[in-house]
């Protein structure tokens, strides 16, 4: 069995935003070489996510509205977590939206249902964070 491991580095310039990475996954797969297998992608960061989803701006505001609403950026005072620090929504939004992704394999391609595309989520930007890309198979 073959395996691959790459580092992906993003800077969003605002505190919260949606990547489309899929380019990115696709690329370090075809640098792989590997054909059948799995790949997992996963944020690196405790304010960031990796999750799979449509590519519709629309979609992409409902989701900002969506957490924004499960979990307030202010005041910052509603959080234990804000004593000396203003980032405690980025960590819930981030438990919410996930870690990583892990996508089959197949015969070179990412085996992704209709309208599935990889992105990183931030919820705390405007400096760079790390995605993991590591794929393994034959």
């Amino acid at each position: 069995m073959k395996h691959y491991r790459k580092e992906l580095w993003f800077q969003l310039p605002t505190r919260r935003g949606f990547l489309n990475i899929t380019p990115q996954v696709e690329a370090c797969l075809r640098e792989s070489g590997i054909r059948e297998g799995l790949a997992l992608v996963n944020a690196m960061h405790i304010t960031a996510s990796v999750f799979i989803n449509d590519d519709e701006d629309g979609l992409h505001a409902d989701l900002e509205q969506w957490l924004e609403r499960l979990a307030p950026e202010h005041p910052h005072s509603q959080y234990a977590h804000n004593q000396g620090e203003d980032n405690a929504d980025a960590h819930l939004k981030r438990s919410v939206m996930g870690r990583e992704v892990v996508v089959a394999v197949t015969h070179g391609q990412l085996d992704f249902g209709p309208w599935e595309q990889i992105f990183y989520g931030e919820f705390d930007g405007m400096r760079r964070k790390r995605v993991l890309v590591k794929i393994i198979g034959e």
